[in-house]
């Protein structure tokens, strides 16, 4: 097994069985972003936004919505596991299992499950990981396997697409 220091990316020829890769960015859930994403998505359960509420209830304190965490987790997995996708496959046995609370950090490490060639598309890939979040004190908070389409390194669909500026190279 190899465990990659964080990087930019990984084309489908990168990725091996077994390996993992440690994330690079870690994410602080503040307050206004449970709120805002509990909002945006009109989930109206009071312990993602109710102190008083919550305060009751088993875990004494707001819970970050659950979405939230999830997407966050998947956010910073992006720029090892699917930097060059071109499409998300599927999530399979998405765990939650630590709460998540204002003012945590997540981090996310992946492994390499599985990798196989595309059979429709001769230019990508398909790749399989197992993705953890952790929180600052190392508890597993979510973990899922996720399976992408990955662009092959010599694919053209990911390249040649900044722009050239009018005024001429920098």
């Amino acid at each position: 097994m190899t465990v990659h220091q964080p990087g930019l990316g990984r084309y489908y020829e990168d990725f091996v069985v077994g390996d993992v890769y440690q994330h690079p960015l870690g994410r602080t859930i503040s307050e206004a972003d449970n709120t805002w994403f509990t909002l945006l998505t009109m989930n109206t359960n009071q312990n993602h936004f109710n102190a008083h509420f919550a305060a009751s209830a088993p875990a004494g304190r707001i819970i970050v919505n659950s979405g939230l965490s999830v997407a966050i987790v998947l956010g910073l997995s992006v720029i090892d596991v699917s930097q060059t996708a071109m499409m998300n496959l599927g999530w399979e046995e998405i765990r939650l299992t630590h709460p998540v609370f204002i003012g945590d950090t997540l981090y996310a490490e992946s492994r390499v499950l599985d990798r196989r060639e595309s059979k429709s598309r001769p230019y990508a890939g398909i790749v399989t990981c197992a993705t953890r979040g952790l929180n600052q004190d190392g508890d597993e908070v979510m973990s899922w396997r996720r399976t992408v389409m990955v662009y092959k390194r010599d694919a053209p669909h990911d390249k040649g697409y900044f722009p050239t500026a009018k005024n001429g190279p920098m």
